[in-house]
């Protein structure tokens, strides 16, 4: 009894999002316009747990959408800029003695850094020391921060969203393989069509009272990062997922040429995870209680564009870990029928 009474819940979560989606997306159009496949992967991300590469040029947006999105959550925000001076502690908080005026005892304080909100907004994280990035990207992978031997929770949802300028790399800090790799998605923000960027304009060059319904709670949004894990993948699609990070590694049995021409590593078992996660995070999106070949498909393209590291001769013939994913999307068929 109680297991029907879980499953009816469960469908009544799924409901509730799929009905919520197109509510959120609305919102969010108030303020951002023409970015609607950005906006969509951030949700995913969110919705499963994870964090967020934002990539664009400036002036795209990227702030506000990020703003935006914990309004309309009704999520706590904070804006990070990252900076070469910045210290750790600037990050996750210090300890400072504080003298109880009554007793004249001194003890020691812990003040609360930036990184203690549901959604971090990591501006240009690798305009900031290795040192400094480690310390968010602690916080990211453990869920708290210690300080002086104590540790914190951070408050949960916990989402970071880090933005990089992809065409000012003097005086960076470019983040290592390694910590990108825990990032679930790299989002590409691109440049608007015409129309839409004639629509930006005149939003933006008029008087704004934008007010934003908040739509769901952080105790909601919880419930459906755990309702994702639920949604059931069957052995074909989790294998299919599989197969398109494999095959992305050069050097081994199932590397086709254009990837041993072209790329120095492939992706991580993070990356298939990943895989599988989002697509059960577009599923339940589009209202389905199971994850398809497409929305693998349609994921592969955020969760492994940060994760294939190109060579000199890809730089030299102007490919792109883009272009190289969609090859790999043709190049790897859907498993068969019946094979698990």
């Amino acid at each position: 009894m109680a297991v029907d009474q879980q499953i009816i819940r469960d469908e009544d979560l799924l409901d509730k999002l799929k009905d919520a989606r197109e509510s959120i997306l609305r919102e969010i159009r108030k303020a951002v316009l023409g970015q609607d496949e950005a906006v969509e992967q951030v949700l995913l991300s969110l919705f499963v747990g994870g964090h967020s590469i934002l990539t664009g040029v400036p002036g795209l947006a990227k702030t506000l959408l990020v703003r935006t999105i914990a309004s309309v959550l009704d999520l706590s925000f904070k804006r990070i800029q990252f900076t070469p001076d910045l210290m750790p502690a600037d990050i996750t908080g210090t300890e400072i003695i504080e003298e109880d005026r009554v007793t004249g005892r001194r003890d020691l304080q812990f003040i609360r850094g930036p990184v203690f909100a549901n959604i971090i907004l990591a501006d240009e994280i690798n305009r900031t020391p290795p040192k400094t990035q480690a310390a968010l990207l602690e916080a990211m992978q453990e869920g708290n921060v210690t300080v002086q031997g104590t540790t914190y929770p951070l408050p949960k949802p916990f989402f970071v969203l880090a933005t990089q300028n992809p065409i000012e790399m003097e005086g960076t800090y470019p983040l290592p393989e390694a910590q990108l790799d825990r990032f679930m998605f790299n989002v590409h923000m691109g440049y608007l069509p015409e129309e839409d960027e004639v629509a930006v304009v005149k939003l933006t060059t008029t008087p704004q009272d934008v007010k934003f319904s908040r739509l769901m709670s952080a105790d909601e949004i919880i419930a459906f990062q755990r309702l994702v894990r639920k949604v059931p993948a069957a052995d074909s699609v989790t294998r299919y997922a599989v197969n398109l990070v494999h095959t992305s590694r050069p050097g081994t049995p199932k590397a086709p040429d254009f990837v041993n021409r072209w790329l120095t590593w492939g992706g991580s078992i993070r990356a298939s995870q990943f895989l599988v996660l989002a697509g059960k995070a577009r599923a339940i999106f589009n209202g389905r209680y199971n994850v398809s070949y497409e929305d693998i498909r349609a994921v592969a393209q955020p969760v492994l564009r940060h994760r294939l590291l190109t060579n000199f001769q890809a730089e030299s013939e102007k490919v792109n870990s883009d272009q190289i994913i969609q090859k790999l999307i043709e190049a790897v068929p859907e498993p068969k029928s019946g094979l698990s």
